[in-house]
C-alpha cells in the first residue's frame, strides 16, 4: 500500500513541475531572454545557447559577475551563426532560494558588464534589477563562496517545451554531442547538455574544444529527464 501511495505522489509531483526556456544570447544581443523566471521545486529551466560563444555561470547577488565556487557552470557553449540546432542545458529547481547567474564571456567585451546577467526567484530585498545595475557597474572581480543548493541540472529533452510555466556539487564536466551528458555532483546538482554542435574556450570565435565544468562528479548518460524522486519512490517501494 506505501509503494502505491508512495510511487503515485511522485508521479503527480513530476507531472505538475513547469518547463522554463530561456534563449541565450538570441538575435546576437547579450542577454538571457526572459532575464528572470520565478520557480517552484521540481520546474526546469532549459537555457537553450543560441549563438556566439556564451556560459550559464553561477554568481551571488553580492558579486554578479564572480564565479561561485561553489555554484554551477555550463561551461562556454560555441554556436555557429548557421546552425540549426542548440546545446541546451537544464537545470531542476529543489527549492525557491534565490538563484544568480551571468554568461562570463569576456572577449571581445565582457557580457557580463554590459548586463548579460539572469536571476531564479529575486526577492523584493534582492531585485533583478539591482543585481544587473550592480554588473554593470562592475560587479566582478575573483571568484565567491557561497551556501551550496540542492538544485539540480537533468537531462535535456529531445525538443524544447512550446511554452514556459509560470547550490552546488563539487566538481562536473559537460560534452558536445546529440545526446545528453550527465553529471551529478555531490551536493545535489547535475549537468547536462543535449544537442550541442562544440563548446569552446573564452573567446569570441571559440576554439572547437570540451570546457570544463568544475561543479559535477560523476559522469552517466541519459536519454530523458527522469524525476530522482519518483526514482527513489519506486526504489523503495519495491523494496517493501
Amino acid at each position: 500500500m506505501f509503494s502505491i501511495v508512495a510511487f503515485t505522489l511522485a508521479s503527480a509531483l513530476a507531472a505538475s513541475a513547469a518547463e522554463f526556456t530561456v534563449a541565450v544570447g538570441a538575435n546576437n544581443m547579450l542577454a538571457f531572454d526572459p532575464p528572470s523566471v520565478m520557480a517552484q521545486p521540481g520546474d526546469m529551466i532549459h537555457f537553450e545557447f543560441q549563438n556566439k560563444n556564451h556560459s550559464v555561470t553561477q554568481s551571488t547577488f553580492a558579486s554578479p559577475c564572480s564565479k561561485s565556487t561553489s555554484g554551477v557552470d555550463s561551461g562556454f557553449m560555441l554556436v555557429d551563426a548557421a546552425a540549426t540546432s542548440h546545446p541546451i542545458w537544464t537545470l531542476q529547481i529543489s527549492d525557491t532560494t534565490p538563484l544568480w547567474f551571468y554568461c562570463a564571456q569576456t572577449n571581445p567585451v565582457p557580457h557580463c558588464a554590459a548586463g548579460m546577467v539572469f536571476a531564479v526567484n529575486p526577492t523584493a530585498d534582492k531585485t533583478f534589477d539591482q543585481f544587473q545595475t550592480a554588473a554593470k557597474a562592475g560587479g566582478s572581480g575573483n571568484s565567491t563562496t557561497e551556501a551550496p543548493g540542492s538544485n539540480s541540472v537533468i537531462p535535456a529533452p529531445t525538443a524544447l517545451p512550446t511554452a514556459g510555466g509560470a547550490g552546488a556539487g563539487t566538481s562536473a564536466s559537460v560534452s558536445a554531442g546529440t545526446g545528453a551528458s550527465v553529471s551529478v555532483g555531490a551536493g545535489g546538482f547535475t549537468t547536462s547538455v543535449s544537442n550541442a554542435a562544440a563548446t569552446g574556450t573564452n573567446s569570441a570565435a571559440g576554439a572547437a574544444t570540451t570546457s570544463a565544468n568544475p561543479n559535477s562528479a560523476v559522469g552517466l548518460s541519459s536519454a530523458g529527464a527522469v524525476s530522482l524522486v519518483s526514482i527513489f519512490a519506486a526504489v523503495a517501494g519495491f523494496m517493501l
